[in-house]
């Protein structure tokens, strides 16, 4: 508990006026100077922390459960408890984007095991069909190829199955040359004589040029279009290291993107409530306040269900039953989303079941709609990237 000061006579050292509290009511300086010991930064530090901390535990539960209740109260100005909205909606974007990123990669990572550990079980592919040394090599190199990126990929678990690969393929692709009269040493991995699909497909594109826009415009839309060519052309003919760097350029570039995109969604659902609202004559900040809590609610929903997905597949392996268990929150919480958003429209506005329900379709089409279309930009920044 803090102890009574008195600060009768006490003047702000910044506009001279007499002060009533720590503060002073007139240009909100503090009484404490910022020069004191190292323990009074730690201590400051400290308490930050638990406030900030406080107003986390009174803003995510009802964030989550109570449809409409954080809006509501900062309409009734009980505001200081609670987390700013932009600033919730904007952190919770963040970790949402980012674990979501993380989710992906693990999933990536998964399929591109299994497809190596297939590619490795179907290694051993004769050579009969091959009638020249030539078509031997081709053959041993297409064969070589995921067992190299295994390798190169460093998976400790498949490194005996590649080697146990690549000595059968070599043995079979010997033998053939044998067949067919050729030296063995042959069968050794040659590089590709370079083809015209080896070129950069982006050097054949000329810079952008549009007579209206600035240079440094052009040169921005130049770039972007040369990124986007360079990583189409290594995916559709790239080598599997040259497709896996495209795929992380353009995995890092969409997550990139994505947080960006769905900051300019806010303000335009706000002006789909405005003009579906029109009639209850609200400002469109209070609109834009309900838009700010309604992403926040929903960049919250897919952190707790992406959460939830990756601990059922992590405790799957270990404890089945309870990664089974973890895996089914996944779909009350998906069907939450719906009926919270729902409900919070339902109690900010205050119309009829039915007028809200015909409201709340028609804004929810319209929103899918530019959903999409967000998506759709940040795949193409992401292919730009």
């Amino acid at each position: 508990m803090k102890q009574m000061i008195s600060f009768e006579g006490v003047h702000c050292a910044n506009c001279h006026t007499s002060l009533e509290g720590e503060y002073c009511h007139h240009c909100g300086q503090s009484v404490h100077s910022v020069l004191r010991p190292v323990h009074g930064l730690f201590e400051e530090f400290f308490e930050t922390f638990l406030h900030i901390d406080g107003r986390i535990l009174h803003t995510l539960p009802p964030l989550l459960l109570k449809p409409g209740f954080l809006t509501l109260e900062y309409f009734s100005g009980r505001r200081v408890r609670y987390i700013a909205p932009f600033r919730l909606m904007f952190v919770l974007c963040l970790l949402s984007f980012f674990v979501l990123h993380l989710a992906t990669d693990v999933i990536a990572n998964r399929i591109e095991q299994r497809h190596q550990h297939v590619s490795l079980l179907d290694s051993g592919t004769d050579f009969a069909q091959a009638q020249t040394a030539q078509d031997v090599q081709a053959q041993l190199q297409r064969q070589l190829a995921p067992l190299e990126a295994a390798r190169a990929a460093g998976n400790a678990a498949l490194a005996t199955q590649v080697d146990e690969a690549e000595r059968r393929l070599r043995g079979r692709a010997s033998q053939r040359l044998a067949e067919l009269g050729a030296p063995a040493h042959t069968a050794s991995v040659e590089s590709e004589p370079a083809t015209s699909r080896d070129s950069d497909a982006s050097d054949l594109v000329p810079p952008v040029s549009i007579g209206w826009l600035p240079g440094f415009a052009n040169e921005r839309l130049s770039g972007l279009v040369r990124h986007l060519l360079q990583n189409w052309h290594a995916l559709q003919y790239g080598n599997d290291a040259q497709r896996q760097e495209a795929q992380e350029r353009i995995a890092a570039g969409m997550y990139g993107a994505l947080p960006g995109t769905m900051l300019v969604l806010v303000p335009v659902f706000a002006l789909l409530l405005k003009l579906f609202y029109v009639f209850k004559r609200r400002l469109y900040m209070e609109h834009l306040i309900v838009s700010l809590h309604s992403h926040a609610f929903l960049f919250l929903s897919l952190l707790l269900v992406v959460i939830t997905g990756l601990l059922s597949t992590w405790l799957k392996p270990h404890a089945a039953w309870v990664g089974g268990l973890v895996g089914l929150l996944q779909a009350p919480l998906l069907i939450w989303i719906p009926v919270y958003l729902l409900l919070m429209q339902k109690r900010i506005y205050r119309q009829g079941w039915a007028m809200t329900a015909v409201k709340f379709w028609f804004i929810g089409w319209f929103y899918f709609w530019l959903l999409v279309f967000a998506l759709a930009i940040a795949t193409v920044l992401g292919f730009a990237h």
